[in-house]
């Protein structure tokens, strides 16, 4: 099902559990500065370096669904929820590139994850089919040969599991989101 045109397509992938204001700034910024036709938003079944999540992969694909639904050019992906396991960044990247005629490939990854980065599966051919794209997180230095989204949200999901903080909720899933992690700590 490939399309004629070649597309310029960015993934954002994570757990999302939950989804925060932060995540709305990096798609916000990813959409400004770079050049692409298309956003997916992926969220995952399950971190690959995580063992568990706090919210199924069917509700965060829900409640993300409902944040950018009003977002052009942003699709919520559920390529990696459909597989009922972890699923490493390359898989999901030659899924794109089977379905789509991609010209350039961003991954969208927040400034935790560069400590990690080389433990990703098949992280060598990743670096080839995709370019790296970081949005700035908790004053972490950010390596300058990479493309940077610069982002003020200083929260993470799991900070925000703790302290429920409703600024840091997007409005329109904000009450689902406090009642699902509420009734899970009761």
């Amino acid at each position: 099902m490939k399309k004629n045109k070649r597309l310029n397509i960015a993934i954002f992938g994570g757990s999302f559990d939950p989804p925060h204001t932060g995540h709305i700034q990096i798609v916000k910024e990813a959409l400004k500065k770079l050049d692409i036709d298309k956003l997916f938003v992926v969220p995952t079944y399950l971190n690959p370096f995580k063992n568990r999540f706090h919210a199924p992969s069917h509700i965060r694909y829900k409640w993300l669904q409902e944040i950018f639904k009003e977002f052009d050019k942003v699709e919520i992906l559920d390529f990696e929820t459909n597989q009922k396991r972890a699923v490493a960044t390359i898989e999901t990247v030659k899924y794109l590139y089977e379905k789509y005629n991609i010209d350039k490939l961003y991954i969208i990854i927040g400034a935790d994850n560069i400590e990690k980065l080389h433990r990703w599966k098949d992280f060598e051919e990743l670096k080839k089919l995709a370019t790296f794209v970081v949005a700035t997180r908790d004053d972490i230095e950010l390596p300058k040969d990479l493309i940077n989204l610069e982002i003020s949200a200083n929260i993470s999901s799991t900070k925000l599991r703790e302290s429920m903080d409703e600024r840091y909720l997007p409005k329109s899933a904000k009450q689902e989101i406090i009642n699902f992690y509420k009734e899970k700590n009761e």
